[in-house]
């Protein structure tokens, strides 16, 4: 199945303008489905007890009803299922297609320090808890995520950033979204490039794209052809692939008819990753079922948080001991009709003047090396930093 155009583009947009005229409080989101920029709030949708989906599906009724043109609910959904939420109906929306490669712009400006939380071997130790745990048989696969705290000598310019990580790779799912929350001493926002999907609804279309199993990208071509090839070869690499796909697989089962999974994964390469992948694709059976009802059914998969789901819970929260906030959980759109696009809110980072927070994971099973995985966190920091100008921080 070919990605859809769910973005549906009015030909008076382009999606270079749209990026253009993106300021810290708008939402931004993009990706090779289109692109939309939205401003302003008509209604705040409650994140309280219960679905969000039915919360959303009934803020768009009354904007539908009170004339609001182009009705959507956008925002995101932080990791945990008590974590911090950002939905909201805009007041304006506009659309366009999907973007083209641009030139980067400049590096940010200013002098960053860096805090690691924790300390590098700090992580190995966790992820050497973990492997216990795998061993116990108290868990198959948990993913374990370490930060790093960016602080500046200067207000850290969203736009700049934003642009830098579409301009490095015009795949991804970008985003921007204000998460600001009553009681912050400044506005906060949660920007990102996600390489992963998590799922998509165009009518009865219905698409997921579940990662897992990583490798760097070398920046060589032999060499990223060999790697290419071990991690189509890794046994530990497609057993953790196989535990996400066949759970995202059963929950779009739940909602959809012709559910298609690959015999056997891709490789997608993303500016700084290899990742095995799986397109799987269903059709929706009830059109009741919007695409944040989807996005909620299968959050958290396997690939941001592990399986048995609340034994992995329990040992994320053991073992990090810190909020992810809003990293690894879900970002992205849903209009009056159900259909929209929601990406996990990987390679993403919260700013807060002059504060950068960012994660990044890696998936622990039988056999993972925590080394190995250290450095697979590393390499996905990448992202980000390249972005704001510090690779080799």
């Amino acid at each position: 199945m070919s990605t859809p155009a769910l973005v549906r583009p009015r030909p008076e947009h382009r999606a270079a303008d749209l990026l253009a005229a993106y300021l810290p409080g708008s939402f931004f989101y993009s990706s090779t489905s289109g692109s939309l920029l939205a401003d302003g709030v008509h209604a705040l949708v409650g994140t309280g007890d219960g679905p969000r989906a039915d919360a959303a599906r009934d803020a768009l009724a009354g904007a539908v009803a009170a004339g609001v043109d182009d009705a959507v609910v956008v925002g995101a959904l932080g990791f945990g299922p008590d974590a911090e939420a950002s939905l909201v109906v805009p007041a304006l929306v506009r659309r366009a297609g999907a973007r083209s490669a641009q030139p980067a712009p400049p590096p940010l400006p200013g002098r960053f320090t860096v805090r690691r939380r924790p300390e590098p071997q700090g992580y190995v130790d966790g992820v050497r808890r973990a492997l216990g745990l795998i061993a116990d048989g108290a868990l198959e696969k948990v993913v374990l995520a370490r930060g790093l705290e960016l602080t500046a000598d200067r207000a850290v310019p969203v736009p700049a950033l934003l642009a830098r990580l579409v301009a490095a790779d015009p795949a991804a799912h970008a985003f921007a979204v204000d998460v600001t929350a009553p009681g912050d001493a400044a506005p906060r926002t949660l920007v990102g490039a996600s390489p992963e999907l998590l799922v998509s609804r165009d009518g009865d279309a219905v698409r997921a794209n579940p990662l897992a199993g990583s490798l760097p990208r070398a920046g060589d071509a032999a060499e990223d052809a060999r790697r290419i090839a071990a991690l189509r070869a890794s046994d530990k690499d497609r057993r953790e692939h196989a535990l996400v796909t066949a759970q995202v697989a059963e929950v779009l089962g739940r909602f959809c008819t012709d559910v298609a999974v690959p015999a056997e994964p891709e490789v997608l390469g993303t500016a700084t990753m290899w990742h095995l992948s799986s397109p799987v694709t269903g059709r929706l059976a009830d059109p009741a079922v919007s695409s944040l009802a989807l996005a909620e059914a299968l959050h958290p998969t396997p690939a941001v948080c592990g399986t048995p789901l609340a034994a992995a819970r329990g040992a994320i929260a053991e073992i990090e001991g810190v909020d992810r906030g809003y990293y690894s959980g879900l970002v992205g759109w849903c209009d009056a009709d159900g259909d929209g696009e929601w990406a996990v809110t990987l390679r993403s980072a919260e700013v807060c003047g002059d504060t950068v927070r960012l994660f990044a994971g890696a998936g622990v099973v039988a056999g993972s090396d925590p080394d190995a995985e250290l450095a697979e966190t590393g390499a996905k920091f990448r992202t980000l930093l390249r972005a704001i100008g510090l690779e080799d921080a």
